[in-house]
């Protein structure tokens, strides 16, 4: 059986416990998730019967290409997406229908009721999502490869690292490396921060020089195709100020803290507290305004989220980053951050680029 399959049949087995015969899946990035397709617009029904794809005629062939095997019902031109709903689930004499709750408008979820009265709606919670936290072998071969062309594109962009290049160009330079050695997009929008712009967490680029700034903080990832990465680093382009240097060797020992604290079975809200008390007992804890980190695979914020108030358990194929920071406005800031699998011993980290301050350095003119 694929992937694809056993996931799909792990949403089968809830049925049951959502009262329903079948689940109805319209965030686009699930359906991927279940099926491997990879167009948008489109929705999955699974019930016990088996499973249905409702697209439209833009994506016949891809279907066939992506998903072998998988019903699919083609919506015909003039006709919505409600129009093939209702067509297959009387097909299918679906009386009781869950739908993903977390990820659906009002305005859709009033709709399909108006479209289907004699169908009973429940509403589940994050279904998908659930499943999506725990990566598979072919997921998290993925994310290494994410993770592989990040780094190759962090390498071409500190090698063309100079004053007189603007932040702007310096992430085009980042983003467009990345695709040459594979990706299909960056993860997200690349943060290259300089100076006392890096106090700000998500900066965006500026048309700025880099100039006689101390440091940049670069925040970046590959979208691989499917699977992402997220890392960031700082990069000392000036002198190494005993500010710099205090607040940098706060951030890394809380981060490598938090990291050694990965394993299975920890609560996430007690990895962040190790890189928190540390941050805290340096005199920072008011500038560590964020969660410790994120998990990312499909999507580049998802669950687990290591945070306070995140009562998840660690489990082995987990993905997650562990992002420590300081921001002080007007100076600047330091994060570093790394992704890291949960494994049955411990934890691996799957990234590796240098973080020490004296490997951060770019001799800069």
């Amino acid at each position: 059986m694929d992937c694809f399959a056993t996931r799909r049949d792990r949403v089968r087995r809830t049925l049951a416990r959502h009262h329903a015969d079948a689940v109805l899946v319209t965030n686009f990035t699930n359906v991927t998730y279940l099926t491997g397709f990879t167009g948008d617009d489109s929705y999955l029904l699974v019930d016990e019967q088996g499973e249905v794809v409702l697209s439209d005629p833009r994506y016949t062939t891809q279907l066939d290409e992506q998903c072998p095997g998988v019903e699919v019902c083609i919506r015909p031109p003039g006709t919505t997406m409600l129009d093939a709903l209702k067509r297959v689930v009387a097909a299918r004499k679906t009386r009781r229908l869950a739908v993903e709750g977390q990820s659906m408008t009002v305005g859709l979820r009033d709709d399909i009721a108006a479209t289907l009265p004699q169908v009973k709606l429940a509403t589940t919670n994050a279904l998908v999502e659930h499943f999506r936290q725990v990566k598979d072998r072919h997921e998290v071969a993925a994310i290494r490869q994410a993770v592989y062309m990040a780094q190759k594109g962090f390498d071409a962009l500190r090698a063309a690292l100079q004053r007189e290049r603007t932040e702007k160009d310096l992430a085009d330079e980042l983003e467009f490396a990345m695709r040459r050695f594979g990706a299909r997009d960056r993860a997200f929008a690349s943060i290259v921060a300089a100076g006392p712009r890096a106090a700000l967490p998500h900066a965006t680029t500026t048309l700025a020089p880099i100039g006689k700034n101390d440091f940049v903080l670069v925040d970046w990832g590959a979208h691989g195709g499917l699977y992402r990465s997220d890392l960031t680093r700082v990069l000392v382009t000036g002198k190494i100020s005993p500010k710099l240097k205090k607040i940098y060797k706060v951030v890394l020992d809380a981060q490598l803290a938090a990291i050694e604290a990965i394993r299975p079975g920890v609560v996430c809200e007690d990895v962040d507290a190790v890189a928190r008390r540390l941050i805290t007992k340096a005199g920072f804890g008011r500038q560590f305004g964020h969660g410790l980190g994120h998990g990312i695979g499909l999507d580049i914020h998802e669950g687990p989220r290591l945070a306070v108030g995140s009562r998840v358990i660690l489990r082995p194929g987990m993905v997650v980053t562990v992002e420590p920071g300081i921001y002080l406005p007007g100076w600047g800031g330091v994060r570093i951050e790394d992704d890291v699998l949960v494994t049955r011993a411990g934890y691996e980290v799957l990234t590796s680029v240098p973080k020490r301050l004296d490997e951060s350095i770019v001799a800069l003119a």
